[in-house]
């Protein structure tokens, strides 16, 4: 469709960008918009603000977002780099505030206020947390070869070494499950153990960090009363099941081709702009069209991970393998619990769910890993 007639810095973007990849993005980023309104008018109507109230108050993270997304795109691996240390130092530095001086929403001391804006750390650190470890397993293959995880040299005390990864993110870990978040902590778990295993980790560790998840879900179920409560509930139906009771009816309600106009138990769902997104979707457009999202959304996955096999650089496989590791899961758990398959996480939807901090995270992720395949493939 396009042809290249003269050399400039935004010709050579356009033209070397996973433009399929960029426009999945956007298309997605629509799409939440568009039920920004949908769902944001019901929750808006509780709080006695006008319909247009969470659109307008998003419109400053959707501005931001698409900016960081397209800038980021421009930019070199080196860069990245810089912008990822920016990241991370920034969320540990916001993360120790929550563990001193918290902003408690809904009983979670997850968030931070800053000029009226309620930032969630743990959200806007997945695009550094996914870049630099992508880069210390590059650097970790690249010194010490296949045996990276076991050989005594990367134990050793320096800046390239299993403890000088430990030491700025186990930290970072402890922060997140006692706020407490355990659905974040188990899914920053999730994503490493994901980049662990396609750096070469053996299998029978897998197991063995497998069971390290479990262990920490055992233990949030014996000692967090809100997660013992919530796996109860699901498991025998007692308890507070009220909003993914009112999810699973709003999916029924919708039927094949959606009610529109007439949906009305959205109206009673608690979260429907944020954590149960998916339910609205249905329940206004109905099974067919939120089938046809969800083709979307898989086959953005499919991107990421068709990016990741064509790459030449260790560090852009790893990258984009944890960034289609961090969207796929997400996704699912988002997905399963809509469905009450699984206990509610309170974790949005990616692109699509209101909520600033999850898309201005996901917008610098996603940039970032367009710049670096884009680096990849053309220079």
């Amino acid at each position: 469709m396009f042809k290249r007639t003269e050399e400039s810095a935004l010709t050579s973007w356009f033209f070397e960008v996973d433009r399929k990849l960029l426009a999945m993005v956007l298309l997605m980023i629509g799409i939440g918009m568009f039920f920004a309104v949908s769902a944001g008018s019901v929750a808006a109507e509780r709080i006695n603000q006008p319909w247009y109230f969470f659109i307008l108050k998003g419109m400053p993270f959707y501005v931001t977002g698409l900016s960081v997304l397209f800038v980021t795109s421009m930019l070199n691996k080196k860069w990245v780099l810089r912008i990822s240390m920016l990241d991370v130092a920034v969320g540990l530095l916001l993360l120790g505030v929550t563990f001193i001086a918290p902003h408690t929403i809904k009983g979670s001391a997850r968030w931070v206020s800053i000029a009226g804006l309620h930032i969630q750390p743990a959200d806007i650190m997945k695009p550094g947390f996914i870049v630099l470890t992508a880069w210390f397993l590059a650097k970790m293959r690249e010194r010490f070869g296949e045996n990276l995880f076991f050989t005594k040299d990367a134990w050793k005390l320096s800046w390239i070494s299993w403890w000088a990864y430990l030491a700025v993110f186990v930290p970072m870990l402890l922060i997140i499950f006692s706020h407490p978040d355990v659905g974040t902590s188990l899914l920053y778990l999730g994503v490493l153990v994901v980049m662990l295993v396609i750096a070469g980790l053996p299998w029978g560790v897998f197991g063995g960090m497998v069971a390290l998840g479990c262990g920490v879900l055992a233990l949030a179920y014996k000692i967090m009363p809100h997660v013992h409560n919530r796996i109860e509930a699901m498991l025998t139906g007692n308890g507070d099941n009220y909003q993914v009771t009112q999810s699973v009816q709003a999916i029924q309600h919708g039927g094949f081709f959606g009610k529109w106009s007439d949906a009305f138990i959205k109206q009673s769902l608690p979260d429907a702009h944020t954590d149960f997104i998916y339910a609205v979707i249905v329940e206004d457009m109905g099974a067919i069209l939120a089938c046809l999202l969800l083709c979307l959304l898989v086959y953005l996955l499919r991107l990421l991970i068709v990016d990741a096999l064509n790459a030449r650089d260790r560090f852009v496989f790893y990258a984009v393998g944890g960034t289609a590791a961090l969207y796929g899961i997400q996704t699912c758990i988002n997905m399963v619990s809509t469905l009450r398959i699984f206990p509610p996480k309170g974790m949005t939807l990616p692109f699509i769910s209101y909520g600033g901090s999850s898309l201005v995270g996901f917008c610098l992720l996603f940039g970032m890993i367009l710049a670096i395949v884009r680096e990849d493939k053309w220079k």
